[in-house]
């Protein structure tokens, strides 16, 4: 994900290529160039394989793909259509497309695992958008050539899809803001540097309010990074503990008390990350293969012939479909310009109703083999998958909450009733502790 920032001009991501995609000529030596580096710098990716979670990588991985990028980023092949007094080599989007073409089937690296992509693809085209110059001029570098990993710390533990509902404080102390609290659900923090913080400095105000972001370094002593174990074993997802953490204005990103907007378009970029998924565009004839994971698993268990197990396949292959149809579609339009950025909601609801529904559809194919394995049987990655249904129905925002946005910012119907929209934040605590007891 290193080398796929958001790009353009007039792309919401605020970037600005200036160089011309229509010279063949000059494009065909640029494609040329990358063929080259590539060969000669990077390992060819194998089939199948994944990228490394940050849980799994070690300090010595750690510190080689953040060689590895800035070798990337001094070759001119991180940050291509980001303007060139951030970092970025000003180029077209043809030049991104020629290298994302020529490196895909080649090992890149990604720093801090997920986060990486994060960071390049979520937050910097926030900053981008909301910094201040001299912010981008210094932070935004550092980024393109992997020497600062963020991580979005948003949700709270007792605010997940009500994110106005945040309690992490930051209260002023003279020139410095000291941020206190606690939040969840942070992929890849453990590896990260800094961490792009949503916090409260006005609760006499109503909650959407009185937010503010600041940047906030993980390595502070008075910050804990603790992994969660997840179901499937893993532990991505971080939650992190803030006692006191002292930064000072120049660490303020946007205006005091005016964090929300910020928030809705990190959100944005978030779901149009998780929407760009690989191979999301199909050929021009619209063929693709009856969903092959699937019939692979049939054929190894000996069931290909049965017509339930064929009707679970050829559902699998209807929505897969169906889904790589509107994700062409709508990310086409995204990039045009021609769709309000929430478009990316129907993308990421799509994906939040079948992925389940697939992992369902699996497990039934693999029947015990989908419960007890051998190392590497063909129930293996059915049975992880199932674990892992439910992650895109919640990251990023959960299907209710893109429904929520697709009816109110994509076709316009009135939003929903809220009791507590203008009451001071304070006063929905207060009042909070009250339910449900007598006057």
């Amino acid at each position: 994900m290193t080398g796929n920032a958001p790009v353009s001009g007039r792309d919401p991501a605020g970037a600005s290529g200036t160089a011309s995609g229509s010279d063949p000529a000059g494009l065909a030596a640029y494609r040329q160039r990358a063929r080259g580096w590539l060969a000669a710098n990077l390992a060819p990716r194998a089939p199948g394989t994944r990228q490394r979670a940050a849980h799994e990588a070690t300090s010595d991985d750690l510190a080689r793909d953040r060689s590895l990028q800035r070798a990337m980023h001094q070759a001119g092949f991180v940050g291509i259509t980001l303007p060139t007094e951030y970092g970025g080599q000003g180029l077209s989007k043809g030049h991104q497309q020629a290298w994302d073409e020529e490196s895909a089937g080649y090992a890149l690296p990604a720093p801090g695992g997920v986060a990486g992509g994060v960071t390049l693809s979520v937050i910097l085209p926030t900053l981008l958008a909301y910094a201040s110059e001299q912010q981008k001029r210094e932070w935004i570098p550092r980024m393109l050539r992997g020497d600062e990993i963020w991580v979005q710390l948003l949700s709270e533990p007792g605010a997940g899809s009500d994110l106005a509902g945040i309690r992490t404080t930051a209260t002023r102390d003279g020139e410095n803001w000291v941020l206190t609290g606690s939040k969840i659900w942070s992929s890849g923090a453990m590896s990260a540097d800094y961490g792009i913080c949503l916090a409260r400095t006005d609760w006499d105000v109503p909650k959407h309010q009185g937010l503010t972001w600041f940047k906030v370094p993980l390595h502070d002593d008075r910050v804990t990074v603790r992994p969660v174990r997840e179901i499937n074993g893993g532990a991505e997802f971080c939650e992190e503990f803030l006692d006191g953490v002292t930064v000072d204005d120049s660490m303020v990103i946007g205006e005091v008390n005016g964090g929300w907007p910020i928030a809705g378009t990190m959100l944005a970029f978030e779901r149009r990350n998780v929407s760009a998924q690989p191979g999301g565009a199909l050929p021009a004839s619209g063929q693709r293969r009856l969903a092959p994971d699937l019939v692979e698993l049939a054929a190894a268990r000996g069931v290909a012939g049965d017509q339930a197990v064929r009707q679970l396949i050829a559902r699998a292959h209807i929505n897969d479909y169906v889904q790589e149809q509107l994700t062409a579609r709508v990310m086409a339009a995204m990039m045009a310009g021609a769709a309000d950025p929430a478009a990316a909601s129907l993308i990421k609801l799509g994906l939040g109703v079948i992925t389940p529904l697939r992992a369902a559809a699996a497990m039934e194919i693999a029947g015990r083999q989908g419960i007890a394995w051998a190392d590497g049987g063909p129930g293996d990655a059915a049975a992880l998958n199932f674990l892992n249904g439910r992650i895109m129905s919640i990251a990023g925002g959960s299907n209710q909450i893109q429904r929520n946005i697709i009816g109110e910012r994509l076709l316009g119907l009135p939003r929903e009733p809220s009791a507590d929209s203008g009451k001071p934040f304070r006063e929905v605590l207060r009042d909070a502790t009250r339910w449900g007891t007598k006057a």
